[in-house]
């Protein structure tokens, strides 16, 4: 009994948690953005504290510096990417049919049956991706300006003021968490903590440092190729690869298809393309993935994909933002119970029938044996 109770109160509580992040997931999106950029912002103010600054300081000089390289980066960046984004989009129909057109050539049958049905549904998709981009603006629009009350100047209004307040506040609020915790469990919960920590702080650093290098590798791969939306295409498909295997295949098929268009019939330059992305691929399995995210991460790359789409499904952006440090601390978790399990009575019992046959054998039985 003394047992059951604890756990039936973190059982509401986690319950309780859930139901409100269902409820509220409209609003939460400032504040969540705020909890990861404190999360990731905290270990640097505490390295500029123990060199003397002021927590104060420190606080409002990273958050300020980050807020204005933000900025900067968006000024400088988004008219080239707005406008490439838009002549793409107007061209890519055009793509499309041309591809097509190509591969319903009568004097090319084996490769109308290898392309010619696919592409004719992705020709024919492109008006439901249109009405599918337009539904999701309108939801992100009503996001921002109906029934959640905020936009998109508050989202960044709001983000650095719950930073900055998190990272002044986060020894505080870590001891009043740690002092929630019975002191019997204290010492399991804190060194689960300090796993679950490293994990997500080992994947995140590890996997945006490979996302950049993919990106560079994309982009300067294909506007050397001279491929048209190289840099845009090279750019996604790094950045994506945030989720394991999408930014290479979303920038395989698009890039293919753009380069189909613009290089037919030269077969020889078209090949360069899915070349690029297998040898980006590769170097990203087998070399950078190991040394950047490395074994003690112990995040598989399908659990991340499932736990991407099932969060983002379920709770929108918001569930994206927290896909991975929940899928980080559900596998430890996982891992402690599994431990438990091996070394508990459920295990290591030996099963009845095998007890009472050892019983029954009689000596002369033994010796036989």
């Amino acid at each position: 009994m003394n047992l059951t109770r604890p756990v039936a109160f973190w059982i509401a509580v986690l319950a309780a948690v859930v139901v409100g992040v269902v409820l509220l997931r409209e609003v939460l999106l400032p504040f969540v953005a705020g909890m990861l950029l404190a999360y990731l912002l905290d270990p640097l103010a505490t390295r500029l504290e123990r060199l003397g600054m002021n927590r104060l300081i420190a606080t409002l000089t990273i958050v300020g510096l980050f807020v204005v390289g933000v900025t900067a980066l968006i000024i400088l960046t988004a008219p080239v990417v707005v406008g490439e984004l838009a002549y793409f989009i107007d061209n890519f129909p055009l793509y499309i049919k041309r591809v097509q057109g190509l591969a319903t050539d009568p004097n090319r049958p084996w490769l109308s049956k290898l392309v010619g049905e696919g592409l004719a549904y992705a020709a024919q998709s492109v008006g439901e991706l249109t009405t599918l981009a337009t539904a999701w603006l309108s939801d992100f629009l009503r996001w921002t300006g109906g029934r959640a009350l905020i936009s998109a100047f508050s989202l960044l209004v709001v983000t650095p003021i719950v930073a900055c307040y998190l990272i002044y506040d986060w020894k505080k609020m870590v001891a009043v968490i740690d002092n929630w915790i019975p002191p019997a469990q204290r010492d399991t919960v804190r060194a689960l903590a300090r796993e679950i920590d490293d994990t997500i702080g080992g994947f995140v650093i590890g996997q945006g440092t490979l996302c950049l290098i993919l990106a560079v590798f994309y982009a300067a791969a294909l506007f050397l190729l001279g491929l048209k939306h190289g840099l845009l295409i090279g750019i996604a498909a790094g950045l994506i690869s945030f989720v394991p295997y999408l930014g290479s295949l979303s920038g395989l098929v698009i890039s293919t298809c753009v380069a189909i268009a613009q290089f037919w019939p030269h077969w020889a330059v078209i090949w360069i393309v899915p070349a690029i992305f297998f040898v980006g691929q590769t170097l990203s399995d087998y070399l950078l993935s190991p040394y950047f995210v490395g074994r003690r991460v112990n995040l598989n790359p399908v659990w991340i994909m499932f736990a991407l789409f099932a969060f983002g499904y379920l709770f929108g952006f918001v569930g994206l933002l927290i896909a991975v440090p929940l899928a980080s601390a559900i596998g430890v978790l996982t891992r402690f119970a599994l431990q438990r399990y091996y070394e508990s009575f459920l295990y290591t019992a030996i099963p009845r029938a095998t007890v009472t046959d050892a019983i029954r054998l009689t000596p002369s039985d033994k010796k036989m044996d």
